[in-house]
C-alpha cells in the first residue's frame, strides 16, 4: 500500500466498517500524513487535511486548543464562510473560554451524582423497550431497541414531550446522514431539517418560559454567560446538539456493541455466561466502534505534531477508530476482548471537549445490554445489516435479528 492509495474523504471506503487496512498503514508509515479532499460529494478543491491516526498525538491536539482550534475552522469539511458563524454556535465548534461558559450551563444535568439519580427509571425504561418485543421472536433491532432508550432518556431530560420524540428521531437523522441519499439528497433538505427542529425549540422554550421546570431547556433558558442569556439562536444550536449527541450516538454504540458481540460468539458466551462482565464489554464496544468517526481541528500556529511540520491554517483530523487500535497502547488491538482492562479507548474523547454525556451513555449501554441479555439470551442476526453511508458517523440503519419468544 501507498499513501496515494488511502482516501478517508469519500464515505464508500467506510461502507463495510471502518478501513482498518488504511489506518494501520498510516500508524505504522505516515501517523500525521497530508490528505487531499478527494470525495466529489464535498469540495473537489478543498484544502485537505493532515490525518491524525496515532494515540499519543490526538491526546496531544485534544488538550492543546489554543494550538489546535475547533472554532477557527469547525468541524465541518470546508465551510463557507457564510455558513461559519452559525456554525460556532455549537458548542462543539467552540475554544475555552467560550466553550467553558457554555458547557457549565447544562453541566449540572450529566453530573455522575445525578445519573445515578436516573438509574431506576432507566431501568425501567428498559424493561418496557425489550418486553415489548420479547414475545414476538424477532424485531428490527435499530428501530425496536437500540434507538429507544437514548430516545426516550434525553427527551426527559432536554424536556422534550415522549410524543414528539419520534419527530428529533427524524430530524437528527437527517442532519447527521448528510452523504446518505435515504436521508438527504440535498443541501436543501438539510436546512429544512435544522429549521423545523429550530422551530420546535423555540415552541418549547415558550413554553418554559411560562411553566419552568428541572429539564435542560429551562436550564438553557436560565443560564447566563457573560451576564446575558443566551440568544435564540444559541439556544437552538445547543438543543440541537443535545439532542443529536443523546440520541444519535448511544443508538449507534448500542446497535454496533450488539453487533461486535455477534460476530465474536466467544466473547458473547463469556457474557452470558458471566453478566458481571457487562461493564467491561460495553467499555470494549465503546473502544471497538466509536460511534463518531473523527472531527477536525485548525492549526493556529506553526508546530509539529509526530514528526510532521504543520503550519498556522492547516486542518488535521483526529480519527477515533484508529487510534483505539493503536498497537503502543492496546495488547492484541484486533481482538475484541470483553474483559479487557485497562482499556484507555477515546471514544469519548479527552480534553476541553470530553464528551459531556459520557455517565448517561454508559449508564444506558449497560442496562440495556443487561436487558437484552437476560430476556432475549439466544438473539442473533437474521438478515442484511444496513449500514448508514459516512465518514463522519459510524451508524446502522437496520440489523434485523431473531430469538426464542419469551412467553407470555
Amino acid at each position: 500500500m501507498q499513501l496515494h492509495d488511502v482516501d478517508l474523504s469519500d464515505p464508500d471506503a467506510f461502507n463495510d466498517g471502518f478501513p482498518h487496512e488504511y489506518f494501520t498503514y498510516l500508524r505504522r508509515e505516515h501517523p500525521v500524513a497530508w490528505h487531499p479532499e478527494t470525495d466529489k460529494s464535498h469540495d473537489p478543491d478543498g484544502p485537505g487535511f493532515y490525518a491524525v491516526t496515532r494515540h499519543a498525538d490526538l491526546i496531544h491536539v485534544s488538550k492543546n486548543p489554543k494550538l489546535f482550534s475547533s472554532w477557527y475552522g469547525t468541524n465541518i469539511p470546508n465551510t463557507p464562510e457564510e455558513q461559519l458563524a452559525g456554525l460556532r454556535l455549537l458548542m462543539l465548534n467552540m475554544d475555552p473560554p467560550q466553550h467553558v461558559k457554555f458547557r457549565q450551563i447544562v453541566r449540572s444535568g450529566f453530573t455522575p451524582r445525578k445519573i445515578k439519580q436516573l438509574h431506576a427509571d432507566v431501568e425501567q425504561l428498559a424493561r418496557h423497550i425489550v418486553g415489548k418485543v420479547a414475545e414476538r421472536g424477532a424485531c428490527e433491532f435499530v428501530a425496536d431497541l437500540a434507538c429507544e432508550l437514548p430516545l426516550q432518556v434525553i427527551a426527559e431530560l432536554v424536556g422534550i414531550p415522549q410524543s414528539d420524540r419520534h419527530k428529533v428521531f427524524d430530524w437528527t437523522n437527517q442532519l447527521i446522514g448528510f452523504d446518505d441519499p435515504e436521508f438527504q439528497t440535498s443541501p436543501e433538505q438539510g436546512r429544512i431539517a435544522s429549521a423545523q427542529m429550530w422551530a420546535f425549540a423555540n415552541e418549547l422554550a415558550h413554553d418554559r418560559m411560562r411553566n419552568p421546570g428541572d429539564d435542560l431547556v429551562s436550564k438553557l433558558l436560565q443560564g447566563e454567560v457573560d451576564g446575558e442569556h443566551l440568544s435564540e439562536e444559541e439556544f437552538d444550536s445547543f438543543f440541537l446538539l443535545l439532542c443529536v449527541a443523546g440520541n444519535e450516538t448511544t443508538r449507534n454504540l448500542t446497535t454496533q456493541g450488539m453487533l461486535a458481540l455477534f460476530e465474536h460468539p466467544d466473547e458473547f458466551e463469556r457474557v452470558k455466561r458471566d453478566p458481571g462482565l457487562i461493564n467491561t464489554a460495553v467499555e470494549e464496544m465503546l473502544r471497538w466502534s466509536p460511534a463518531v468517526i473523527y472531527f477536525r481541528r485548525t492549526v493556529m500556529q506553526d508546530t509539529e505534531l509526530g514528526g510532521q511540520p504543520l503550519k498556522e491554517g492547516d486542518k488535521v483530523a483526529l480519527y477515533y477508530p484508529s487510534v483505539n487500535r493503536d498497537e503502543s497502547v492496546f495488547e492484541d488491538p484486533f481482538r475484541f476482548d470483553v474483559s479487557r482492562s485497562p482499556n484507555r479507548h477515546l471514544a469519548f474523547g479527552i480534553g476541553e471537549h470530553f464528551c459531556l454525556g459520557s455517565h448517561l451513555a454508559r449508564m444506558e449501554l449497560q442496562i440495556i445490554f443487561r436487558e437484552i441479555l437476560r430476556r432475549l439470551p439466544d438473539i442473533h442476526p437474521a438478515g442484511e445489516v444496513r449500514r448508514l453511508r459516512s465518514n463522519f458517523i459510524d451508524g446502522i440503519k437496520e440489523m434485523p435479528v431473531a430469538f426464542t419468544p419469551e412467553a407470555a
